[in-house]
């Protein structure tokens, strides 16, 4: 597989900010649908468009005249987002960021990114959802360190029961925690630095608010 990175573009939020622009440095882009209106902001040139098109309105098209569109009918059994994510693994991507993945308009589609996210985190690849001012990464059994600016706020939730969940680098570390499905525990955290996890058994992603101080 070739290793590389590649941004699919989402239709959520976005705002541009300098922590996103350095995570996408060097990044190959995909966009969905109206996930293309954040490719200008963004300073990038999606080398493909897909989608079913439903949420483009012809002024958006009409400045992106020269890339490749591949049109999906309305009536179809993935989302374009999924579309997008499938070319962009065709062509090698072993590190997939999906800008635009969280908030706006449609809780559906933000709530199926983060579980689209952890599924392809457990077939090894490696993700981070971004609306520049919030990030999602799964968190798996092993090892995760992730650098957050000192009394930013971040939380851990489970997609199971959790159990041996260390939390190094924060206001309320944890060793060897188990943590009942469905539990706020982790909740509301604050890094004081890099944060550094470990867990030996569950699934959870790691959502952090880089620029939220507001627990300090």
């Amino acid at each position: 597989m070739i290793h590389s990175t590649y941004t699919i573009l989402l239709g959520g939020d976005v705002r541009p900010t300098e922590r996103l622009r350095q995570a996408l440095q060097g990044s190959r882009f995909i966009a969905a649908d109206s996930g293309m209106r954040h490719a200008e902001v963004l300073g990038a040139e999606p080398e493909l468009w897909v989608g079913d098109f439903d949420s483009t309105d012809a002024a958006l098209a009409s400045r992106w005249p020269n890339v490749e569109q591949r049109t999906y009918p309305p009536a179809k059994n993935e989302t374009d987002g999924e579309i997008a994510t499938a070319e962009a693994i065709e062509q090698g991507a072993s590190r997939l960021i999906f800008v635009g993945a969280l908030g706006g308009e449609r809780s559906d589609h933000a709530l199926q990114h983060l579980f689209h996210a952890m599924s392809l985190a457990e077939h090894g690849f490696d993700i981070l959802l971004t609306s520049g001012e919030e990030e999602a990464t799964p968190l798996l059994p092993g090892s995760r360190t992730i650098d957050l600016p000192k009394g930013s706020l971040f939380s851990v939730i489970g997609f199971s029961a959790l159990d041996g969940l260390d939390i190094t680098g924060a206001r309320y570390p944890l060793a060897g925690f188990s943590l009942p499905y469905g539990s706020s525990r982790t909740v509301s955290n604050v890094a004081e630095g890099p944060v550094e996890f470990h867990l030996r058994e569950g699934k959870a992603m790691i959502l952090a608010r880089p620029y939220d101080f507001s627990g300090a």
